[in-house]
């Protein structure tokens, strides 16, 4: 293995949540009066934490959201994931493999620790990722793209940025693990290859992953 950790995003790589997620946020969006796409959606706020979505929102229109709008939004999520949401194909033998040749790795997430166990204990994720091997947003000052919460995750886990991988499908994940000075991997699963430009190397199938660490 050419890495001594692997960094998985969780939303799109680990769990299959992002057309859940950006489906209810556009329409959650649009009912508050700020008509929004699904396809919106992913293009704007795809990877990232939930500030964007009230930075975004008040840059572009100058009225805030509501101060319950975190709370509601993933009330709508949470609901939804209990009914519809499942691993992304191909992830759980990812994960075997790498739990059998010993290789380190964790999660680290633009969403809040309460969405990650969540998605997790639905889809049986939970198995692979005890409490040390997850990482959120929470945990630092700024979310993607700013480097700090995959820098925050290597320094926990005791391996230095250069020899991590990270693994997005996100723009804005992309550019936080460039920009922490890590090869990151793109999973054109959901998004377009050129979108994902800075990634060391492109995938649309997560059983292509191992092979391409090795």
């Amino acid at each position: 293995m050419r890495y001594d950790l692997v960094i998985f995003d969780n939303d799109g790589v680990l769990v299959d949540s992002e057309p859940i997620s950006n489906r209810l946020l556009a329409a959650y969006l649009t009912e508050l009066g700020h008509p929004t796409s699904y396809e919106d959606s992913i293009r704007d706020y795809m990877g990232s934490a939930m500030h964007r979505v009230h930075d975004l929102v008040l840059e572009r229109t100058g009225r805030r959201l509501p101060a319950d709008f975190d709370e509601v939004f993933h009330a709508r999520v949470f609901a939804a994931f209990e009914r519809e949401l499942r691993p992304v194909p191909g992830v759980t033998g990812v994960l075997e493999e790498l739990a059998a040749d010993g290789v380190p790795y964790c999660v680290a997430s633009s969403g809040s620790h309460e969405r990650i166990r969540v998605g997790h204990r639905t889809t049986g994720l939970d198995r692979w990722f005890t409490d040390e091997r997850i990482f959120s947003s929470e945990d630092v000052g700024r979310g993607k793209p700013a480097p700090d919460l995959f820098l925050h995750a290597a320094r926990r886990m005791g391996v230095a940025p250069g020899r991590c991988v990270v693994v997005e499908d996100s723009p804005l994940g992309v550019r936080a693990a460039v920009a922490a000075g890590m090869d990151v991997y793109g999973f054109t699963a959901m998004t377009p290859a050129e979108r994902l430009a800075g990634a060391a190397r492109l995938f649309s199938r997560m059983e292509e992953l191992t092979g391409l660490l090795k």
